[in-house]
């Protein structure tokens, strides 16, 4: 069966290769019927070139080991057999034979003797069964070496395939992960700007019209200036307040000077929701901006969970092991948080997916849910 497949395979490799060529005549053919232009060769998928290149270069290797295998099948048979087809010759003395190798200007000649017709039929025979019986292991290479030209072209364990998929991957991911930062940033100015301009914005405009007013009472009716500076104050004191939470959700001050457990707990203690803290020891502080992400990630859950699980308690998790930081809220509500109702669990993945994490939300229909977040910390 071997053998069949190598006699065969250079009308495959043929066929293949005009196959291959076809198709990218098809392909490029219809690329300019659809007014696109064709893809250039460093565009192109490799996993296309790399296979043209395959169906190219086994085209001859299957022909050589065709051949090969011809000629030790012809070359066997016919040696081993020639006891048959001498059989009956004249008997006598004969020429010794000789096998020559070179040129004219040089050669070697090897006398093996054999003056007889007996031992040239003796020395025929054993010569054709011993390429007889070697013809496995000369198919078995044949076919070997066609095997490794596949795997080393077209296999996903070969190396060049290896580094060019890891080399896409790391392009998906560099992409995805700017997507995902470029949106975050973008919901998150937004976001801040809707805050500023309901909150501090009215206050502020509301302190200037009282301040207005104390001015133009200030000469003739003083209980009104003590009632309109009264107001002012209120409004500067909830101005700041709003201010300093704004801050928070810019760069919370606690986060940034004592680190990300004590910011947790922090949280943990401002919850609406009773929320106990769970935090495991940290080998060494994270990075900024996966501690910011960490720090948000259970902002917006605890938010999430005062909002819309009807809770009564939750837990905060802080764990850093095998280079990655892993950081969950798990509540006993009414479940039902998915990506796509909300939840602000959308902008929360694109936080995430900006610093290289992951983002998990296991919220079954009455309960509970548990929104589990991982992210690289070496």
């Amino acid at each position: 069966m071997e053998s069949l497949y190598l006699l065969t395979a250079p009308v495959c490799a043929a066929a293949g290769l005009l196959l291959v060529l076809g198709g990218l005549c098809v392909g490029t053919v219809g690329r300019l019927v659809a007014g696109r232009a064709p893809v250039a060769a460093g565009v192109a998928a490799p996993g296309l070139w790399l296979g043209l290149a395959h169906a190219v270069v086994v085209l001859p290797v299957a022909l050589v080991t065709a051949v090969v295998t011809a000629l030790w099948w012809l070359v066997g048979v016919a040696t081993a057999t020639t006891a048959v087809r001498n059989w009956g010759a004249p008997t006598g003395t004969l020429q010794p034979m000789t096998l020559s190798a070179g040129g004219a200007q040089s050669h070697i000649d090897v006398s093996l003797g054999l003056t007889s017709p007996a031992e040239r039929m003796t020395f025929g025979t054993v010569a054709g069964l011993l390429l007889l019986m070697s013809l496995p292991l000369m198919t078995r290479v044949c076919v070997a070496a066609q095997a490794g030209l596949g795997r080393a072209l077209l296999s996903d364990a070969s190396p060049l395939h290896r580094r060019i998929s890891g080399l896409e991957q790391e392009r998906d991911t560099a992409r995805a992960q700017t997507v995902a930062a470029v949106t975050a940033e973008a919901a998150a100015l937004r976001r801040l700007e809707r805050d500023i301009h309901d909150g501090p914005q009215q206050r502020l405009v509301r302190l200037a019209m009282e301040l207005g007013r104390a001015q133009r009472h200030f000469d003739r009716r003083p209980e009104v200036v003590r009632e309109a500076l009264a107001d002012a104050i209120v409004q500067a004191e909830e101005t700041l307040d709003e201010l300093r939470a704004l801050s928070r959700g810019i760069a919370p001050p606690i986060l940034v000077d004592r680190g990300l457990r004590e910011a947790l707990a922090e949280l943990a203690a401002r919850s609406t929701v009773p929320a106990q803290l769970d935090a495991g020891p940290l080998s060494h502080r994270p990075e900024a901006a996966v501690e910011t992400a960490a720090y948000f990630v259970v902002s917006e859950a605890l938010t999430n969970v005062a909002k819309h699980s009807r809770a009564g308690r939750c837990v905060i998790g802080l764990r850093h092991d095998a280079g990655a930081l892993r950081v969950w809220v798990a509540d006993d509500g009414v479940g039902g948080a998915a990506f796509d109702k909300g939840h602000g669990l959308r902008g929360l993945d694109d936080r995430v997916r900006a610093v290289g994490g992951e983002l998990r939300v296991l919220s079954p229909p009455g309960g509970p849910t548990t929104i589990t977040v991982e992210l690289p910390c070496g």
